[in-house]
């Protein structure tokens, strides 16, 4: 993993040790008591304000109690092998990147396992933008834009594959396309506009703010660095995600078995496209409720509807449960208790102020283009009035 530093060179001490000395410590038994307190606290106000945590734990139990044992320890093993390899992919870009860095891959892997449980249970993918966060945190001498360069790499080899299987999907199943994409052609004119209008927003921005763009652009190739060595690229970020990407498929045909669905490659391709398209334009966490839906649209035919979706909801459960307890025993072994539970705070904070300061600047473009409308409509009234 250090292929990348030359003989000779020392990389500089990360960022994220500072935290990492922590894990020497062990957990004293006051703090678990605290914490033990503090989820008995929680339980109780839950339960006064309605929230049946222990019917929704009780519903998680059953559930998973539910599946065949070798079925379950088959699921684990291979959320686990996929997010390890997703994870070993972003090490090998941001090692590439700066081999300077002081890149550990424990670190890496600690962040990504975070970012995956928090976009389980987080809208809008903010689980994403809080590891490039913590990324920045963690690395020596990284920048934000450098490490969406590095997030552009990443996503080459999932958004080929993902293509592909919506156009699998949209080819073999009826309806498919207008469950999510209806608007489309409901609304071509329209859609045609706003893709012009945004081109040419982008556009402006781009000359009115070049020289910071040419900036951000330098750092940025900063984090693809690794696209210029095809090999490099092709054996340590392309392969990890294949074995990835098929630990998924494999996913999804262990859940299938267990609900008796038909396991064939037809079938698994139609929940892998739907899967996708459910992630990609859901807000509401992990995709939860349109992942059920268009789970039940891709199996019409396979499966009984309700079958289909007493599939969908036990493959979300496990595979999120599983996925917060790996983070969290992952971010302990990175950063120590108190270490690993700050960086996800304050990491998940400013991801929250991203997306808000985002929101507000749209916003805020949207009222000064009324004010200009309404300023020039008067200034046109007093024209009219002075002529008349």
């Amino acid at each position: 993993m250090g292929a990348y530093i030359e003989s000779g060179d020392t990389p500089a001490p990360p960022v994220g040790d500072r935290p990492a000395s922590s894990t020497a410590k062990r957990v004293p038994v006051r703090r678990l008591l605290i914490g033990a307190l503090v989820l008995v606290v929680i339980g109780a106000a839950a339960t006064l304000f309605g929230w049946n945590i222990e019917a929704w734990f009780r519903h998680i139990w059953d559930t998973i109690t539910g599946l065949p044992l070798a079925n379950l320890l088959g699921a684990l093993v291979l959320v686990t092998l996929q997010t390890t390899m997703v994870a070993f992919s972003w090490y090998s870009i941001l090692r590439y990147a700066y081999p300077r860095g002081g890149v550990r891959f424990v670190q890496v892997f600690a962040c990504y396992a975070a970012a995956v449980a928090l976009n389980w249970v987080l809208p809008a993918n903010l689980g994403t933008w809080a590891m490039l966060l913590m990324f920045t945190t963690i690395i020596a001498g990284v920048t934000f834009a450098g490490v969406l360069g590095s997030l552009a790499v990443e996503k080459i080899f999932f958004t080929l594959i993902g293509t592909a299987c919506y156009l699998y999907l949209f080819l073999t199943v009826s309806g498919s396309f207008s469950l999510q994409l209806g608007f489309i052609s409901a609304h071509p004119v329209a859609i045609v506009i706003l893709l012009v209008g945004v081109a040419a927003l982008l556009f402006l921005v781009a000359q009115v703010l070049r020289e910071r763009v040419r900036k951000w652009w330098e750092q940025a190739k900063v984090g693809g660095r690794i696209l210029a060595d095809p090999r490099a690229f092709l054996t340590r970020v392309v392969a990890p995600q294949a074995i990835s990407w098929a630990a998924g498929l494999g996913i999804i045909a262990v859940f299938l078995g267990a609900y008796e669905i038909p396991v064939s490659f037809h079938t698994i391709m139609r929940v892998v496209a739907s899967n996708s398209i459910a992630n990609a334009t859901a807000v509401t966490p992990g995709g939860a409720g349109v992942t059920q839906a268009f789970n039940a649209v891709s199996l019409r035919g396979v499966t009984s509807a309700s079958n289909a979706t007493a599939y969908s909801v036990a493959q979300q459960l496990v595979v999120t449960a599983w996925s917060i307890l790996l983070a969290i025993l992952l971010l302990v072994r990175a950063f120590g208790w108190s270490g690993g539970k700050t960086l996800v705070e304050q990491s998940y904070t400013e991801a929250r102020q991203k997306t808000s300061e985002q929101s507000a600047a749209r916003k805020a473009k949207r009222h000064a283009k009324r004010q200009a409308k309404r300023g020039s409509k008067r200034h046109d009234d007093v024209a009219a009035d002075t002529e008349a």
